[in-house]
């Protein structure tokens, strides 16, 4: 990556079937790209951006990150030409998409009368990212997904996060112009060299809600929040299967981390969580729930470091059954594939929800307000699993205006 610095860059290596788009997106994120030439044969393009120190930018950066398009690293150092000419009839194609591209750029408006109809000139509906690493044989932390994507905007927040054995993150631009060219650049890209594959999309979410700053989450527009002591004090996947008792504790077996203890308010609760949960599915595996012999669950010592194995949750705000009596006791149903929505606020929608829940990896077949009561819904997934999931991810979920969905298991179906 060497030679004197011009605003055009000299690309090598290019997979066969890349395309003008592509090649252009890895120049956005430095600053305006005013011309292209592909040659195609060569396995070649330049790229002209509008000034010098937007392309030494990209240089520096690409040289300490390898730019990688279709999975095949590439080649980028400064051209011997100070710009570029190009026969515009020989460049039609690659100018149409210039143009379009930069035109999403400066009104983020979807494009019409051009013949282009590539996927990366649609502009973004969403600011919030879906991230998944691929290959992750070295660890990728919150502070270093903020370092590589806010060379494309501010980022106000990232939450991360393990899903079917993945590292994944929600990471929230504060324009979705900004997500977009995000995608654009880094999907498919190593963060390290030859792993950590990064595989990005748009959440459908257009929102994150971030309840503490720690080594999982963050919120950069809210500094003072808390920390949580480095762990989200409420697991959302223990706090929600609060549906059949209120979960005193819960301990993680250290040499048998597939293994857990779970503490309940009482043995009634034991026994209505194990009848209903033993031989459910979750995260793809059949789970086996039988009474221990331990009486209770044991708090690690003070100063003592279990590394965050066990937790409390005997002041959790989430309990259910607190309250002697409370008519939750009478709406505890077997895990099944239609949920009780309640608590919506009036300004949301069914396709809000129904976004909402697809989000969580499943399919949601059905949906029906209450007719009486817009407040409450029923909403079908496509299987129980799903249904499960949803309830683990979208319990408590704060949908704005301070109304936090509750979400049950129902003996209904729609």
């Amino acid at each position: 990556m060497d030679g004197a610095p011009s605003r055009v860059l000299h690309i090598r290596k290019l997979p066969g079937e890349v395309t003008e788009t592509e090649v252009i997106a890895l120049g956005l994120p430095f600053g305006k790209v005013t011309n292209i030439l592909m040659l195609k044969g060569k396995n070649q393009a330049f790229l002209e951006l509008a000034t010098e120190e937007a392309a030494i930018t990209m240089v520096n950066y690409y040289s300490a990150v390898t730019p990688h398009l279709r999975n095949q690293p590439i080649y980028i150092q400064y051209s011997n030409h100070k710009e570029l000419k190009t026969d515009n009839t020989l460049n039609q194609r690659a100018q149409a998409v210039l143009q379009a591209v930069t035109a999403v750029q400066a009104t983020n408006a979807p494009i019409s009368g051009t013949t282009v109809s590539e996927s990366a000139v649609t502009p973004a509906q969403s600011p919030v990212l879906r991230i998944i690493i691929d290959n992750m044989y070295y660890p990728v932390t919150l502070d270093v997904l903020h370092q590589i994507f806010s060379k494309f905007g501010a980022v106000l927040k990232i939450i991360t996060f393990t899903k079917n054995n993945q590292f994944q993150a929600l990471l929230q631009f504060g324009d979705p112009v900004n997500a977009q060219q995000a995608k654009l650049a880094l999907d498919g890209q190593n963060i390290y060299n030859a792993c950590c594959t990064l595989r990005i999309d748009f959440s459908k979410l257009v929102n994150l809600n971030v309840k503490y700053n720690n080594d999982k989450s963050r919120d950069y527009t809210r500094p003072d929040l808390p920390s949580g002591d480095g762990q989200p004090a409420l697991d959302p996947a223990i706090a929600a299967f609060g549906v059949y008792g209120d979960v005193q504790r819960v301990k993680i077996l250290y040499n048998k981390k597939d293994s857990a203890l779970i503490q309940m308010a009482d043995g009634n609760q034991s026994q209505l969580a194990m009848s209903h949960l033993n031989g459910q599915k979750m995260y793809g595996k059949i789970i086996r729930v039988t009474l221990s012999k331990h009486q209770t669950v044991q708090l690690p010592r003070e100063g003592l470091d279990d590394q965050g194995l066990t937790k409390d949750f005997g002041n959790s705000p989430l309990h259910r059954f607190k309250k002697p009596g409370s008519k939750n006791f009478q709406n505890i149903f077997p895990p099944s594939a239609t949920l009780h929505l309640s608590n919506i606020p009036p300004s949301v929608a069914e396709e809000d929800l129904r976004t909402l829940f697809a989000n969580t990896g499943g399919t949601v077949k059905a949906f029906k307000f209450f007719q009486r009561d817009h407040k409450m819904a029923l909403l079908q997934m496509s299987t129980v699993e799903e249904a499960i999931q949803a309830l683990i991810d979208l319990h408590n979920y704060n949908l704005g205006e301070n109304h936090h969905l509750r979400v049950s298991f129902s003996k209904s179906t729609i």
